[in-house]
């Protein structure tokens, strides 16, 4: 009859070290989380010079969710016009997104069939557009940008999901940079979002909280639960990018490992193309 009271008492205190150690070691708003959600910014600046003026946020909802929060925090009304170079499926998409929240002007005809870029001399730009947006690699097409498309000083939006890491960029040219971590850059779950501290702040009333750049930016990511484990590796990946000479040494592999595939197509005889 005695042991009882000493089994609960004991239950009782694991119990509490357990909370104690979810509430103050492993919850996101803890010290140790925090320095993993700092260091991986620290890192993805390094990686990119990315400038003070740039804000880091890490996000759910992946790529798809980026189609909805890009005009939704740089739109404010629906009659505001945006450019959409739609060059392959994912950016096809997106201008679809983008329709239910403005006006979408495509910059190329509308086809089904994307084998290249178009010459920007045929490129229909609009003279009182939002913003630029494009994705910088189409896989499904496998039709990438080698250029960063001129604006003349509209901001530029990009999705990288498909080629971030693999190539140095000027951050500066871009308005608003976005990747889904799971194509190179870790595991499913958090899309890192690169945006200019000038464009935060200028979105619609409709735009939802989780997705509000300007709120994310000013709780560093941490308004709502964040991906903390794929957070974490992202983080490590980043590190380690860095630990073999940064994008500029993944550029160069990048080039090794393709000259490998295009020497088979050419030497096939048109088989491959």
């Amino acid at each position: 009859m005695n042991a009882r009271p000493k089994v609960a008492t004991r239950c009782n205190t694991n119990f509490k070290n357990i909370r104690y150690w979810l509430r103050n070691k492993l919850t996101h708003r803890g010290v140790d989380f925090g320095k993993i959600n700092d260091e991986a910014e620290a890192a993805l600046r390094e990686l990119y010079q990315i400038p003070p003026n740039y804000k880091v946020l890490f996000l759910q909802g992946g790529g798809t969710g980026q189609f909805a929060a890009v005009p939704l925090n740089l739109c404010s009304s629906s009659d505001d016009v945006v450019d959409y170079i739609v060059t392959g499926t994912w950016s096809s998409k997106a201008a679809q997104e983008a329709e239910k929240y403005c006006k979408v002007n495509r910059v190329l005809p509308k086809t089904s069939v994307y084998t290249g870029i178009p010459d920007q001399s045929e490129w229909k730009l609009s003279n009182n557009a939002k913003y630029v947006y494009y994705c910088a690699n189409e896989t499904i097409h496998g039709i990438e940008f080698d250029f960063v498309p001129e604006t003349n000083g509209v901001p530029l939006i990009c999705d990288m999901s498909s080629n971030v890491l693999t190539r140095p960029i000027d951050v500066t040219k871009f308005g608003v940079i976005f990747a889904g971590a799971q194509k190179n850059a870790g595991i499913p779950g958090v899309t890192f979002v690169i945006v200019r501290e000038d464009l935060l702040g200028k979105g619609m009333p409709i735009c939802p909280t989780v997705f509000d750049y300007k709120i994310n930016a000013a709780n560093k990511s941490l308004y709502n639960t964040p991906p903390t484990f794929s957070i974490y590796i992202l983080g490590l990946v980043f590190k380690w990018v860095l630990s073999k000479g940064g994008v500029s040494a993944m550029d160069q592999q990048s080039a090794v490992k393709s000259s490998l595939v295009y020497e088979v197509i050419n030497a096939s005889n048109g088989f491959y193309q």
